[in-house]
């Protein structure tokens, strides 16, 4: 089920005997998530878990790295 700006609702899913849960088939699809790819789980005690596919996350911390240096050689 599609929300607003992009936010979807994805349904339930069970954790299985070993902790493995199953993405649904839309959200792999929506976010092109395949068999292989390497995802990090990232956790805030205060707000859940996130699901993040591996390269996008080191692409988003390149960005912040570089905007980083970029500061710095301004100063």
């Amino acid at each position: 089920m599609a929300g607003p700006n992009g936010k979807h609702i994805f349904g339930t899913v069970k954790v299985g005997e070993k902790g493995q849960i199953v993405i649904p088939k839309e959200a792999r699809k929506i976010f092109n998530i395949n068999p292989g790819d390497s995802l990090m789980i990232l956790g805030d005690e205060a707000q859940g878990l996130a699901i993040v596919k591996s390269e996008d996350f080191l692409h988003f911390a390149k960005d912040i790295f570089n905007a980083k240096e970029i500061k710095e050689d301004e100063e």
